[in-house]
């Protein structure tokens, strides 16, 4: 007897096969990234043909071949369809499921990450923050959740929690007011700026995007988050080139 088990997850990217199925990538709480087959989806009556979606966030069940699972039942809880009619959440949207393919693996829970989507998505849907905050907060907290960051709450050089007020992107992180002096690639910026990196970082993901910045901290953090994401990534994201 085939074992079923039920999934929460969301729709990173789908796929035709055939003439009527569809191959479905989709980032689970439980069980990390997957493939699975939706078989008929792509008939008009087929009741996975809305929920085999990207964007698609809810309950999938399924069971496991060789080297792929195949999908028996499906319940969305959230189509984020609202976003449909702007093209820049769509785009941005699309970067995000990106970022959680590229950062996901098979076999590895990815409760955090799939948290992160989420809440990403919500931020966007409810026009609270800037978009382009909640992605630069998107950014730095999928290299948080795997393990990598900015070193933000002491010197990268000698290790003080005083006087940061300088960042250098061939030291990985923060300087501080002497060890600058030592470091040519070093760039003053303001406080506020390091502070809401540590905030992302250190924050639980349920309070990422409740705070606004001002332009000059904007500016700031874009450089850094844009700097590091270019060091740490060796992936050109295709959607990127429609933003």
């Amino acid at each position: 007897m085939v074992t079923q088990i039920t999934l929460t997850g969301m729709v990173l990217i789908a796929a035709p096969v055939g003439e009527y199925d569809k191959r479905l990538v989709i980032l689970t709480r439980e069980r990390g990234k997957i493939t699975a087959f939706a078989r008929g989806a792509r008939r008009p009556n087929s009741q996975y043909a809305a929920g085999s979606r990207p964007f698609s966030f809810g309950e999938f069940t399924v069971y496991q071949g060789r080297e792929a699972y195949t999908l028996t039942g499906i319940n969305i809880t959230n189509y984020f369809e609202d976003m449909a009619g702007d093209l820049d959440k769509v785009y941005y949207g699309m970067y995000f499921l990106e970022l959680a393919d590229y950062f996901s693996r098979e076999n590895i829970e990815a409760k955090d990450m799939l948290n992160l989507l989420y809440a990403s998505f919500m931020a966007m849907r409810k026009n609270i923050i800037p978009i382009k905050l909640i992605r630069l907060i998107y950014e730095l907290k999928i290299f948080t959740i795997n393990g990598e960051y900015p070193a933000v709450f002491q010197c990268a050089e000698c290790g003080t929690a005083e006087g940061l007020s300088f960042f250098s992107g061939a030291k990985e992180g923060a300087v501080c007011s002497e060890c600058q002096k030592g470091t040519k690639d070093a760039i003053e910026v303001n406080t506020s700026t390091l502070y809401t990196l540590q905030y992302i970082i250190a924050s639980p993901i349920n309070k990422l995007f409740t705070f606004t910045v001002s332009d000059n901290v904007m500016t700031e953090l874009t450089m850094i988050i844009s700097r590091w994401m270019a060091g740490h990534c060796d992936k050109n994201f295709k959607t990127l080139e429609l933003m």
